[in-house]
């Protein structure tokens, strides 16, 4: 074999390798999500809403998430994140609903988080939003969070589609929560009597339970960790490809020579 012909195959065999690296290394999931994603119905449950940046030049500034009208929560309360300003939009209720043993008129509408001053999350970042939230409605299997993501240099995605009629997942899904049976979910979710409890002094054992959704801020480094493990153990798979072609390379000039 011709060492040019050698080499022309190297080069593509370098360029395919380095191009496995890049499309392995892309996060799997690169669209708003809720996590879990399943909670109990009638329940009272801990969420968190991950938000990838996919712009390469710009930065997150802004989430909206839109709550379900025609499954009202009357109890939303929303977890301190440093350098994001977080507010909770009410609408009254066309039909008044009782919880527990208490009239309410209104339901929670919106959560927005706005960024300080220079904070705002970085191309190939991500953050975590977390919220409690109920009572869970029974007569539904799931909820769907339509949601927005605002850039610092104003484009705004909107993730509120979801799958048609074929099952296939939109282009820009809205995260969506699934509902089970009590006894049927795998996160633990906080008591209604807990968090009625907890709203007389303004707090609501709703957030304290927030435990469970907290712990994805531990996931931040262990899948931080896990990934770039991967990446790693890709480049040196890729480097082993190079530095084997290049020996053939040397091989076959010895033995032309």
């Amino acid at each position: 074999m011709q060492p040019t012909t050698i080499r022309r195959r190297a080069a593509v065999l370098a360029a395919v390798s380095t191009a496995a690296v890049l499309a392995l290394a892309a996060p799997a999931s690169a669209h708003v999500s809720v996590q879990p994603t399943q909670a109990e119905q009638g329940g009272y449950a801990g969420v968190t809403f991950r938000v990838p940046n996919e712009n390469d030049s710009a930065g997150t500034t802004k989430l909206e998430i839109n709550l379900p009208e025609d499954k009202p929560l009357t109890s939303v309360r929303t977890r301190p994140l440093a350098g994001w300003t977080a507010t909770v939009e009410k609408k009254p209720l066309a039909t008044p609903i009782t919880s527990h043993g208490k009239q309410i008129t209104e339901a929670v509408a919106k959560v927005t988080w706005t960024a300080n001053p220079g904070v705002r999350i970085n191309p190939g970042q991500y953050e975590d939003f977390e919220v409690s939230m109920g009572q869970l409605p029974t007569d539904t299997d799931k909820l769907v969070f339509k949601a927005l993501q605002t850039y610092d240099n104003g484009d705004v995605v909107r993730w509120i589609d979801v799958p048609g009629a074929d099952g296939k997942e939109p282009e820009k899904p809205a995260p969506t929560l699934k509902l089970v049976p009590k006894g049927g979910a795998a996160a633990p979710a906080a008591s209604p009597a807990a968090d009625q409890a907890g709203a007389k002094s303004g707090t609501g054992a709703a957030d304290q339970n927030l435990t469970a959704a907290a712990s994805s801020s531990d996931d931040k480094s262990s899948d931080s960790t896990a990934r770039a493990l991967g990446i790693a153990g890709l480049v040196v798979g890729a480097l082993g490809v190079a530095v084997g072609v290049f020996g053939i390379t040397r091989g076959s000039r010895r033995t032309a020579n």
